[in-house]
């Protein structure tokens, strides 16, 4: 499968709790990190949840 990688570009303060969970959830610590993951249905649920906050990098 293909590998896509997130980058969080905007700051998870004021995002509800449930925003912050995917976020950890997908590794994502901090501004700016990029993260690598497969692109399966589970992984591209979570990025659509928090679309408004994160940026497919190609």
């Amino acid at each position: 499968m293909a590998t896509i990688k997130i980058k969080q570009v905007k700051s998870r303060i004021g995002a509800p709790a449930v925003q912050k969970k995917t976020l950890d959830a997908l590794g994502i610590k901090k501004m700016n990190n990029i993260v690598e993951h497969e692109a399966n249905p589970s992984i591209l649920g979570m990025v659509e949840k928090v679309k408004h906050l994160v940026k497919i990098v190609e």
